[in-house]
């Protein structure tokens, strides 16, 4: 049997973007993903800068290589804090989960957004769904 060495192949992401977001609905696919992307990309960083094969990762895990593969990709499923965890444990790394606040114009975006769906539909915005909510703040 062969012996293969890892070796990571360089990806330009910058390059990559500028090239997707020409076909059409890319720009708005890519963003409903922007923050999974970006933690994909923290991953896929850290297990190479390491020079980790998905195997190894597994292993240190107690999972397979198919598993690491489901988790290294965006909007195939969503993973358990758990499961991101112990990725982090097995990189040398910890999770770090954090609620940042939206600027200061979303947050007003929002609340409007909010008041004109209760002014029209005279039900408070925790008993409107979030479709009823997204077809006011488009008007």
């Amino acid at each position: 049997m062969v012996d293969l060495k890892y070796e990571p192949i360089a990806h330009d992401h910058g390059a990559f973007l500028k090239k997707a977001r020409k076909r059409k609905g890319f720009s708005k696919a890519y963003r409903v993903l922007e923050e999974e992307y970006a933690l994909i990309r923290e991953m896929l960083a850290v297990r190479s800068m390491l020079g980790l094969t998905q195997e190894e990762v597994a292993a240190l895990m107690g999972t397979t290589k198919s598993a690491i593969s489901r988790l290294e990709t965006a909007g195939k499923h969503t993973p358990s804090l758990a499961t991101l965890k112990k990725y982090a444990k097995a990189v040398g790394c910890r999770l770090e989960i954090r609620l940042v606040p939206e600027s200061y114009t979303t947050r007003k975006r929002v609340r409007r957004d909010m008041e004109r769906a209760e002014h029209k539909t005279g039900v408070g915005p925790c008993h409107l769904t979030k479709k009823q909510l997204m077809a006011h703040s488009s008007e």
